[in-house]
């Protein structure tokens, strides 16, 4: 049934439930109504016995065989009852045979004690159902034979019989009728499905499979389609997004170096202006390469590769070993920087490497948009499930509506995400990436010309044995 559409197999499971069922519903009804046919005709048998148990009884206790003899054929020679009568008395002689059992014998084995023994015999093409029956009267004990024809019995039967196999076939052909169109009906909302989904295709992801209110297998089956394509539209256009963008940074600076490289080469320069040349060449190449790495990371975060190695991490000393290099850059560009760190211990579950990478960005950000002489500070706080970082600056702040696109690639606002400050705005975006990955949470709190503060949240953990603070 492998080729089969799934309408089809359904039919055929239910046509040979229905099959096994009308024969189990047939076999059953045929074995209760013989059952219930044969119990009437073992309850005139049983009537005949109680009227020859009543007849014996009825004679002389000191009565002669001869004389029982000559009762007994008075009395059912001419009844019907006596048709099919056989009677012996205790030392085997014959009181009375009918004259079809003459021409007949019938031989019964007698039951267990005193038990009556029934069988169904066929004499001469014609059904029979006799029993074999032990009697005691007047101190003598007798063997009666006694039979009855069967015929409207096994008629009635063979009836039921037939009538069950020339109906049979017309049901099973409604059946499985029935059951094409249940099984059709049922299925047509998933050829809905199946034609919907397939006119879905890139040039046209907003398009939705018919939402299903059966509040069924088909409902849920509908809206988790429509949950995955929504989904998929979302990735689709963020690859989109993300490749035009991507593009586009790429292209400015190469662009610029191959424009101050025809600019050198069209005509003979001086040293000082050749090197000058290949100084802007060196610094877009820098900016083009950290361009690179940033989306090769995005990439990778994307894909899942980029892994982290998680092991505990002393937060504070960390941060400290980073403080020195940004305090250098403060001196140079007339910045204020301070650090303060509430506790000496102050572990995290994360990978060192990325916190290091995550507070350079912050830094990096903070340094980039304030000017001098303005200040900047970074503190690590203690919360009772959490560490705290923050990244605070003078700079010129990010505008309540921008403040949730700036963690979006590529994203730079106006005036303080300007290219010519070095940024390509995928930093934010790192970080975001970062602090997810230590199951953590960013945010920013910032108003234009009031400078911003990053403030990072990260789970602290007890700190590990043998660490200085244990020692």
């Amino acid at each position: 049934m492998k080729g089969l559409s799934i309408g089809s197999r359904l039919t055929l499971w239910y046509l040979a439930i229905f099959t096994l069922a009308q024969l189990i519903f047939g076999a059953g009804m045929w074995v209760l109504l013989r059952h219930h046919l044969y119990d009437l005709v073992d309850d005139g048998l049983e009537s005949q016995v109680e009227d020859l148990q009543n007849f014996m009884e009825a004679q002389k206790k000191n009565a002669s065989i001869a004389k029982l003899q000559e009762e007994v054929s008075e009395a059912y020679l001419l009844e019907h009852s006596g048709d099919y009568l056989e009677i012996y008395a205790d030392n085997e002689a014959l009181i009375y045979r009918s004259a079809f059992l003459s021409k007949h014998p019938v031989k019964l084995a007698p039951g267990r004690g005193n038990g009556r023994v029934t069988h169904n015999l066929w004499i001469d093409g014609q059904p029979f159902r006799f029993t074999l029956a032990t009697l005691s009267a007047n101190g003598h004990v007798f063997t009666a034979t006694i039979g009855v024809p069967t015929d409207d019995e096994v008629e009635t039967l063979n009836l039921f019989r037939s009538y069950l196999l020339m109906f049979a076939p017309l049901i099973l052909l409604a059946a499985a009728g029935g059951g094409y169109w249940l099984s059709r009906r049922a299925l047509s909302p998933v050829d809905a499905l199946v034609r919907t989904a397939r006119e879905i295709g890139g040039a046209n992801l907003s398009g939705r499979v018919e939402k299903i209110n059966t509040g069924d297998e088909l409902q849920r089956l509908s809206d988790t389609l429509n949950e995955m394509l929504d989904r998929i539209e979302k990735a689709f256009l963020r690859i989109a997004q993300f490749t035009a963008d991507a593009s586009h940074e790429l292209r400015t600076p190469v662009s610029l170096i191959r424009t101050e490289a025809e600019l050198a080469l069209r005509r003979s320069r001086g040293e000082a202006e050749y090197k000058e040349s290949l100084r802007h060449i060196l610094l877009e190449s820098e900016r083009t390469t950290s361009l690179i790495e940033q989306l090769l990371s995005l990439a990778r975060a994307d894909s899942g590769r980029e892994t982290l190695n998680m092991q505990p991490v002393n937060l504070s000393e960390t941060l400290r070993g980073i403080v020195e290099g940004w305090q250098h850059v403060a001196t140079i560009r007339g910045l204020q920087f301070s650090v303060n760190f509430e506790a000496a211990e102050a572990y995290v579950m994360g990978d060192e490497m990325a916190l290091r990478r995550l507070a350079g960005i912050l830094l990096d950000n903070a340094f980039k948009y304030t000017p001098a002489p303005g200040r900047i500070s970074l503190t690590l706080e203690r919360t009772p499930q959490n560490l705290v970082i923050k990244v605070e600056d003078s700079g010129v702040g990010v505008a309540a509506e921008e403040q949730a696109k700036i963690f979006e690639r590529f994203y730079r606002a106006d005036k303080a995400r300007s290219r010519g400050q070095g940024g390509a705005g995928l930093g934010l975006a790192i970080a975001q990436w970062i602090v997810a990955q230590h199951r953590g949470s960013i945010r920013v709190e910032s108003q234009p010309s009031f400078g911003s503060i990053f403030i990072v949240e990260l789970p602290m953990i007890a700190a590990p044995v043998g660490s200085p603070q244990l020692a």
